[in-house]
Parts: structure tokens; C-alpha cells; sequence
């Protein structure tokens, strides 16, 4: 299994001596397009996804379609999962600037009826973590905060293992 991306850049006229427009596009093998640009902090137009909004985009859809599987396949559906996800630029071990902490923060909601303790939740989402395609593609740390309901359960709830 493979994957494509087409990054396309063109110089633009009217830019002044010395700078260069950062706007781009990228093309997906799905055929969306997504208007890109490097973060405004560096020249990039703030209208713009930049690649480090890609980035954790990607991370956060990646671990929410896996941990999606996995409560699929253990039977406890869910009706919602909202992840507000936040990534802090700071230098590597090489001294480098790179992503160097990613922060995962979903909010699932459980269909009525659904018990889950939170024990289980977090079992769920380390195994969401440990078989994320992109987790294990990265190097910063990730960390997850779990905010969930289900009805009117509360953590400590009885769940299905």
C-alpha cells in the first residue's frame, strides 16, 4: 500500500526583491485539493493550512479512526469524537526546531446505554495510540487527554472489557 501527494508551487509576480510567496497547493490521490502555506510566524499566509496544522491533523485523524475500529470491534458505539489537538514547535535532540510535543485531547461520547469505565477508555486509547499508522511514524511526544460521557455515566461506571 502506497500513498501520493502533489505539492505544487509557482512563483508569483509582484513579490518583493528578496521574498517569495509561500501559497501552495497540494493534491491528494483522492483528488481534494487543499490550499497550503507555510505558519504566518514565517511568511505564510494565516488563511492557509500549514504543514504543521497538516501534521497533527494527520495524527488526530489517524488515532481517531483507530481507536474508532477498536471500539467497532468491542462493540460500544460511539455517537460522537471531537479532537481539539494542539502541537508546540521546540528543538529536537540535534538542537533542531521540529514538532517536539503533540497533544491529543478527544471528547467521545459513548451511545446511550454504552458503559465504559475509564480504565477500559484508556486501554482503548493506548492501543489507538500503539496502532496509530502515524504515531509510530513520529518522534515527538504525544500525549492524550480523555474527556468522555456517555448518558449519565460517570468514570468508575461498569463497562464491557
Amino acid at each position: 500500500m502506497g500513498f501520493q501527494v502533489t505539492v505544487d508551487w509557482q512563483a508569483s509576480a509582484g513579490t518583493e526583491e528578496g521574498q517569495f510567496c509561500r501559497d501552495h497547493q497540494i493534491a491528494f490521490g483522492s483528488g481534494q485539493r487543499l490550499l497550503a502555506s507555510s505558519a504566518s510566524e514565517y511568511n505564510g499566509s494565516a488563511d492557509r493550512v500549514n504543514p504543521e496544522e497538516s501534521l497533527l491533523a494527520a495524527l488526530s485523524s489517524c488515532h481517531m479512526l483507530t481507536f474508532l475500529t477498536i471500539a467497532h470491534l468491542k462493540r460500544l458505539p460511539v455517537a460522537s469524537y471531537v479532537d481539539q489537538a494542539s502541537a508546540e514547535l521546540g528543538k529536537n535532540q540535534a538542537g533542531r526546531t521540529a514538532i517536539s510535543r503533540i497533544q491529543l485531547k478527544p471528547e467521545i461520547v459513548f451511545a446511550d446505554g454504552v458503559e465504559v469505565t475509564q480504565e477500559v477508555l484508556e486501554k482503548m486509547h493506548q492501543k489507538a495510540h500503539a496502532n496509530c499508522f502515524i504515531a509510530n511514524s513520529l518522534s515527538a511526544e504525544i500525549a492524550i487527554e480523555i474527556d468522555w460521557r456517555a448518558g449519565d455515566l460517570r468514570p468508575g461506571s461498569e463497562a464491557q472489557d
